[in-house]
């Protein structure tokens, strides 16, 4: 089926709405995008750009392909997001964010406000808090990393940075926490900083301040704030391979659950606090449903991950038997109405403290802005999600002693 003509049609409807293409020749657009999903203001497409998907969001000042071609499939871009090279698929950018060339982001993924990227820069199934810079040759995949106040205060990745997420017995149970969300939200936490040349053993948890030193590897949970960290390497050995033996069993499952608990927060987030200044920019509502559609992908992904490896485990003792035979409605729990204790209080200080025309002036400024007592009642929201959540697991493996530290 000859399909040309309609993307021909497309490009043509591109250029007299206003769209910038230096060389419409060398854009490949599918005949599935809707015209009517990109913005004919001060958008550029720069030559080589490939735009496909039914789902694809292009705002107002949007860049692609600055640096290198671009490939662009189903993805949601709010306004002003600059993508200098690379492929991106099912993700959502808002924003001024951005990703240098050589970037591979691809399902589950959100970059918030001003989050940024150097050259060949790997994520999947990664949220990145706004102000958040990743350094070049970087993989960073099943991650959420919060902190940092602005652009010149910002947790950052140092480049060549691996965030280990696959294990010898082909586990993804490993999705690590840098920061929080019931405080990383709020925009005003310590920044994280992570040294280049090294990695992390997913999943661990990190708290705001954190810095570790250039090229180690981080293996276990900083649940301290404002530190230095320098590991310690790993001795010298050579030992037989037990496979599916799951020694940190206790630690990967209480991180996974503190890790799924965190994103019902940010959805809830986004559901009761967000909307608004999505609403606020042309095209906005539809990058909004973007974000909510990368959220369901994230706690499917990870409820997911965890039936598999509990699927692998042996139930040598009472925890596992136990675990094994209560990992469905562990996962179910991630699906079910959150808590809402404290919401309907803070939503009414919120609302009223930001007026009804907040919206406009911007996400990032208007929630930096907020009172302490507001944005303290907004933190004790959020948590009291995770909290509940957590208290629910525990109280369906007891045996485990998930949080007994």
């Amino acid at each position: 089926m000859e399909l040309r003509p309609r993307s021909n049609e497309i490009i043509v409807e591109l250029i007299r709405r206003g769209v910038q293409i230096p060389n419409p020749l060398t854009l490949d657009i599918g005949p599935e995008v809707d015209p009517d999903r990109i913005s004919g203001d001060d958008v550029v497409l720069y030559p080589g750009c490939r735009i496909y998907g039914a789902k694809t969001v292009i705002s107002a000042g949007v860049r692609l392909g600055a640096e290198a071609p671009v490939t662009v499939e189903d993805c949601r871009l709010g306004p002003k997001v600059e993508l200098k090279g690379g492929y991106f698929r099912k993700a959502v950018f808002l924003e001024k964010s951005s990703m240098g060339s050589g970037a591979h982001v691809r399902e589950g993924s959100i970059l918030e406000e001003e989050a940024d990227g150097a050259h060949c820069v790997g994520l999947k199934q990664t949220i990145l808090f706004p102000f958040v810079t990743l350094g070049s040759l970087i993989n960073f995949c099943d991650c959420l990393m919060a902190g940092g106040t602005s652009r010149k205060n910002h947790s950052e990745v140092g480049s060549s940075y691996v965030h280990f997420n696959f294990t010898p017995d082909g586990d993804k149970t490993t999705a690590s926490l840098f920061g929080d969300v019931p405080r990383g939200v709020m925009l005003n936490q310590r920044p994280i900083f992570l040294g280049g040349q090294g990695g992390a053993v997913g999943p661990v948890r990190v708290g705001y301040g954190v810095v570790t030193v250039a090229g180690s590897i981080l293996r276990d949970n900083i649940g301290a704030e404002d530190r230095l960290v320098i590991p310690a390497p790993h001795p010298g050995a050579e030992k037989d391979v037990t496979p599916f033996a799951y020694k940190n069993l206790r630690r990967v499952v209480a991180n996974n659950v503190v890790y799924m608990a965190n994103l019902v927060a940010l959805e809830e987030w986004y559901r009761y606090v967000r909307r608004p200044f999505f609403a606020a920019q042309d095209l906005g509502l539809l990058v909004y449903e973007g974000a909510l559609e990368m959220l369901a992908l994230a706690k499917e992904e990870r409820t997911k991950r965890l039936q598999i490896m509990v699927d692998k485990i042996v139930p040598s003792d009472a925890a596992r038997v136990e675990l094994k035979a209560r990992v469905a409605e562990i996962c179910g729990l991630f699906g079910a109405e959150p808590s809402s204790v404290g919401r309907a209080e803070f939503l009414a200080a919120f609302e009223g403290t930001i007026g009804s025309g907040a919206a406009s002036a911007g996400y990032t400024q208007t929630i930096q802005g907020l009172p302490a007592a507001v944005t303290a009642a907004g933190v004790a929201w959020l948590q009291s999600v995770v909290d509940d959540l957590c208290r629910r697991v525990e109280a369906l493996v007891p045996e485990m002693d998930l949080f007994e530290d």
